[in-house]
């Protein structure tokens, strides 16, 4: 059975922007600058007493795969809250930052079908970022394969990335964060700080934008970012977006295109962490692409979810992204056109770090937190 139940009023402070290409969202204490509606949901409580919950991902109607940052890989059951844990993981270095991180699973899955994970591999006393597949029988995990080793080697225990999303056409994307060697985000011959597109084998699409680019890796597929540990791809208007990590300030949602530059450390909305002095020069630059949004001060992004469910209506076709230092789910509205147009932050007095956020079968939505926990919002008139 689920372990609790919490009964919430959710005050949310909605902002709405124009047709701005970049909305700054400031937080403010001036009752003048917002409006507030009340909406209330109802959050259950899943599972508990784990390691840091790194991603989840729906198996089937009934059960959810989940990654530990540690290492450790279970399955819980919606019905009775029973959990599992798989066998035959994969070693990972679960040091600063890095460890096992996203599992995801395509759009048509089936029993017995690949799933996919990313995490974190010493090589040499470095960390790399690593993209891998594998099948679940009998309790664990078989035919486990690594499909890219990253070519991010760092010695540095920070911005590893990583998640993943699937096109539906037989392609998938996984970020790579900078590593913390900032100037290689604008380096092509790395893979720090970039996008990937690969076939669902690991193997190169022949349409990449830089395949037959010199001194550039053919899986990259956009450039310039810093951390993202968000990304959602939008099949009915074929749309891939990121959030990433700023420094102090500057986290960005982009919407990315293949072969385009992020800016990222040239171009940025952020300030150094020891002291109020700008990261970069600019927030502007030709060949360099503008965020659709900016968060100052820094939200801390740790997940990107693109709703398309029926449960919550009013939220089809909207982002929500989990927040790690605000500790809230925070709600983008995406109008027709592809603008980001509002913001509402959800559970904020819920004092919990979201690490990732899925919607359901049932178009509920999942989301899992750093103190080890899985929950389920709902909207609270409904009795399931």
């Amino acid at each position: 059975m689920f372990k609790r139940f919490i009964p919430l009023l959710l005050l949310a402070a909605f902002s709405q922007g124009g047709s701005a290409q970049i909305v700054h969202t400031e937080i403010t204490d001036n009752a003048a600058d917002k409006t507030t509606e009340k909406a209330t949901v109802r959050v259950e409580q899943i599972t508990e007493g784990h390691d840091t919950i790194w991603a989840i991902a729906f198996l089937g109607a009934d059960e959810i795969l989940f990654t530990e940052r540690g290492g450790g890989i279970g399955k819980v059951s919606l019905q009775s809250g029973q959990v599992s844990k798989l066998q035959a993981t994969p070693e990972v270095l679960a040091e600063g930052q890095g460890g096992l991180l996203d599992v995801a699973v395509p759009p048509d899955y089936t029993a017995g079908d690949w799933v996919y994970f990313t995490y974190v591999k010493d090589q040499g006393g470095q960390g790399v970022t690593v993209l891998a597949q594998a099948k679940i029988a009998a309790g664990k995990l078989v035919q486990w394969r690594d499909l890219l080793v990253s070519d991010s080697a760092s010695k540095k225990r920070i911005h590893f990335g990583s998640r993943i999303a699937f096109d539906g056409k037989g392609h998938l994307f996984f970020t790579v964060g900078d590593r913390g060697v900032r100037p290689s985000a604008q380096d092509l011959s790395n893979h720090n700080g970039s996008v990937i597109r690969l076939n669902l084998d690991g193997s190169i699409p022949k349409d990449n934008p830089f395949l037959d680019k010199s001194g550039a890796l053919p899986g990259i597929w956009s450039y310039g970012h810093r951390n993202p540990q968000g990304i959602a791809y939008d099949a009915v208007n074929k749309r891939l977006w990121v959030i990433e990590h700023g420094p102090r300030g500057g986290d960005e949602i982009n919407l990315v295109l293949p072969g385009r530059n992020y800016g990222w450390p040239e171009i940025s909305y952020g300030k150094e962490y020891w002291g109020p002095v700008d990261v970069a020069d600019d927030t502007h630059r030709d060949g360099m692409e503008q965020p659709h949004k900016v968060y100052i001060p820094s939200i801390a992004p740790s997940s990107l979810l693109l709703y398309q469910g029926r449960a919550f209506p009013a939220w089809r076709g909207d982002l929500f992204a989990g927040a790690l230092r605000l500790t809230h789910i925070n709600r983008v509205s995406v109008s027709a056109a592809g603008e980001l147009v509002g913001e509402e932050r959800l559970l904020e007095d819920f004092g919990e770090r979201i690490r990732d956020l899925i919607e359901g079968p049932d178009g509920l939505i999942y989301f899992s937190t750093d103190s080890g926990k899985i929950f389920r919002m709902s909207p609270a008139s409904d009795q399931n």
